[in-house]
């Protein structure tokens, strides 16, 4: 099967925001999702390394942003 893994990830962020909760200085979330697509996010800059023994994973400044405007994008009802 030809998948999108871009469209993967930018689902798998917007479920981040989801999950997403206001830590100290920053934003973290729960991280049960794909270990690959953890992985290209964190290669894309979107979040912290997932490889920890943290349940949860920091998104950056970039990341958090992105991820609420795709959450809105996806999930939000219109009219």
């Amino acid at each position: 099967m030809n998948v999108n893994q871009d469209r993967i990830d930018d689902t798998v962020l917007a479920l981040l925001w989801l999950t997403s909760y206001k830590y100290q200085d920053g934003v973290r979330a729960w991280k049960g999702h794909s270990w690959e697509a953890l992985g290209r996010l964190f290669e894309k800059g979107m979040i912290g390394d997932p490889k920890t023994k943290a349940k949860s994973v920091w998104l950056t400044d970039e990341g958090a942003k992105k991820a609420e405007e795709l959450f809105r994008e996806y999930f939000e009802k219109r009219g």
